[in-house]
C-alpha cells in the first residue's frame, strides 16, 4: 500500500464503476455545484452530494484531500462555467452594448425561475459563509467576483467608446457597484421567488449609465 506524501495527500481507493476516474470527479464537482448553490457550503454535507453521484465516502478522498479542497474546486468550476456564460452575452456582436446586459440578467431570472428560485449564486451563498470558511475561499471569491467585473468593464469600455453612455462614466466603478447590486437582488429573488428584484436592479443600474 502506497502510504500518504506531500505530493500525493489523497487517500482511497476510486469507485469500482463502469467510469473514469476523471469522469467521477467531474460528476463531483457538477454535483457540488448544484447542491452548494442551493444549500450553501456549510450546510452541506459529503453524504449528501456522495449519495447524488453513488460514490463512497473512502472513495471522495482519493479525489480531494478534504471537504474544503472539494469545495475550492467546485468555486473553480463554477466559475469557468460562469465567465463562459458572461462572455457568450456580453460578447454578442448582434446586439447593443446594454441589450447584452439585459439579456444576460434575463437568462439569469429565467435560471432561477426554472429552479424555483431555490438555487442562487454560488459565489453569492460562500459570501454569506465567509465566518465558517478559510481564507483560500476568501481569496477566490475575490478573484471570481475582480474578473466577473472585469468583463463587464469592457462591455461598458465599449459602449463608451461608442457615446453609448456618457465619458464621464467611471466604467470601472460601475462595473463593481453592478456586481454588488446583483447579488442583494438575487438574494431577494429568492426570498421573492419572483424576478422582479432582478428586473428592477437592471434598470435601475441601466438608467444610472444613461444619466
Amino acid at each position: 500500500m502506497i502510504k500518504n506524501t506531500e505530493q500525493q495527500p489523497r487517500r482511497g481507493r476510486p469507485p469500482k464503476a463502469n467510469r473514469s476516474n476523471a469522469d467521477t470527479k467531474a460528476l463531483l464537482i457538477s454535483a457540488g455545484v448544484e447542491t452548494l448553490s442551493e444549500f450553501g457550503f456549510s450546510a452541506t454535507g459529503l453524504d449528501t452530494i456522495l449519495k447524488k453521484v453513488g460514490v463512497p465516502k473512502g472513495s471522495f478522498y482519493h479525489y480531494f484531500s478534504s471537504k474544503e479542497a472539494y469545495g475550492l474546486e467546485v468555486v473553480d468550476a463554477y466559475n469557468s462555467y460562469f465567465i463562459a456564460k458572461l462572455n457568450r452575452y456580453l460578447s454578442q456582436s448582434d446586439a447593443p452594448y446594454l441589450e447584452r446586459i439585459i439579456n444576460f440578467t434575463q437568462s439569469a431570472a429565467r435560471s432561477m425561475h426554472k429552479y424555483d428560485y431555490n438555487r442562487g449564486c454560488l459565489i453569492g451563498n460562500l459570501n454569506q459563509e465567509l465566518n465558517h470558511l478559510n481564507n483560500e475561499f476568501n481569496t477566490k471569491l475575490v478573484q471570481c467576483y475582480e474578473s466577473w467585473q472585469s468583463l463587464i468593464q469592457v462591455c461598458l469600455d465599449q459602449a463608451q467608446q461608442d457615446n453609448v453612455i456618457s465619458s464621464t462614466v467611471n466604467t470601472h466603478q460601475m462595473s463593481e457597484y453592478f456586481w454588488i447590486g446583483w447579488e442583494g437582488a438575487v438574494m431577494r429573488a429568492k426570498l421573492t421567488k419572483t424576478p422582479y428584484p432582478l428586473t428592477l436592479y437592471t434598470e435601475m443600474f441601466l438608467r444610472a449609465l444613461l444619466r
